[in-house]
């Protein structure tokens, strides 16, 4: 048997994957990072603290009942994105943890992108094996980032040219902005979801594009107007996520005229979202990762290295 080792200390999440290449099985242990009741966010030099604290024992948990030899090689997430210069000081944590494992073990390493790690969770979630040597779109959508990239998969990684983006705000942080202005707690992408689900009225929603881009900052400045007017909860909640939804479906349409119609994936918490995800399964035929794979988390990370070992 052979186990291969997933690391990723994410600005929101710790998380460690354990994939097993012969039964196919996906371990993996995470957890959030702790943010005070009203914040939304943590500094970077916070996070680096929490991962730290919360790291070994998620490993401890991960292992308890696995022979570590069995482990052939580990990989982390050591940046955001696959480009040079991306850089975040929360994947110090993980990159410098997987490096001692390597070292006691003496097995290889191999290090990825955090973005890298979305795509791979989300193909190995939707079982889409075929994509990780073809080109295709993938959207990462989240609280860091929001941008849908041209991949190209090569076995072990992929090669992510950003053909579209937003221009402000990132669609988590508008539901995470949103969210606590109704009262929500923190990450409120769950919570916004269950709530605009409540809602019966029509919403109609009409974000600008700028090229391929788009621009959310204008979502939570309506829903801040919305709800000074006294509109409830729900509909608030709902014209927030049909806003994104519809932003998304835009730029979706856009680079589908230009690039041709490619394989589309969509990837990070955001995408989680089953009112988004719903729509574009319909629309387009697209790809999800399963709502286990697709917040932050290890396992996209496991199963590059697996695949960098192949």
């Amino acid at each position: 048997m052979s186990l291969y080792l997933g690391v990723d200390t994410s600005n929101y999440t710790t998380s460690v994957s354990l994939y097993n290449s012969q039964t196919g099985e996906m371990l993996q242990q995470k957890k959030l990072l702790p943010v005070k009741e009203g914040q939304l966010g943590l500094r970077q030099s916070d996070a680096v603290f929490h991962h730290t604290a919360q790291l070994h024992t998620l490993f401890e948990e991960l292992v308890r009942d696995i022979d570590t030899k069995t482990i052939a090689a580990v990989g982390v997430s050591t940046r955001p994105r696959p480009v040079s210069g991306s850089y975040m000081p929360c994947f110090t944590v993980g990159e410098n943890t997987a490096k001692i494992i390597c070292a006691a073990l003496k097995i290889p390493l191999h290090t990825f992108s955090h973005q890298e790690g979305h795509i791979s969770a989300a193909l190995f979630g939707s079982q889409r094996f075929d994509l990780f040597d073809k080109t295709f779109i993938a959207f990462h959508v989240s609280g860091g980032t929001t941008e849908a990239v041209l991949a190209e998969g090569f076995q072990n990684g992929f090669k992510c040219e950003k053909i579209a983006e937003t221009l402000d705000l990132n669609a988590g942080q508008a539901v995470d902005r949103v969210g606590l202005m109704l009262g929500l707690k923190f990450p409120c992408g769950m919570e916004l979801e269950r709530l605009a689900l409540q809602n019966s009225e029509p919403i109609r929603a009409n974000p600008k594009l700028k090229g391929h881009n788009c621009c959310l900052s204008g979502v939570e400045n309506l829903c801040r107007k919305l709800y000074d007017e006294g509109k409830d909860k729900p509909y608030i909640a709902a014209f927030c996520l049909e806003f994104i939804r519809r932003a998304l479906e835009k730029m979706t349409d856009s680079l589908l005229a230009e690039h041709g119609d490619l394989p589309l994936v969509y990837a990070g918490g955001v995408m989680s979202n089953t009112i988004i995800k719903n729509s574009f399964t319909e629309k387009y035929n697209a790809d999800f990762a399963p709502p286990v794979y697709s917040s932050d988390n290890a396992a996209g990370i496991a199963y590059l290295t697996y695949m960098a070992e192949k």
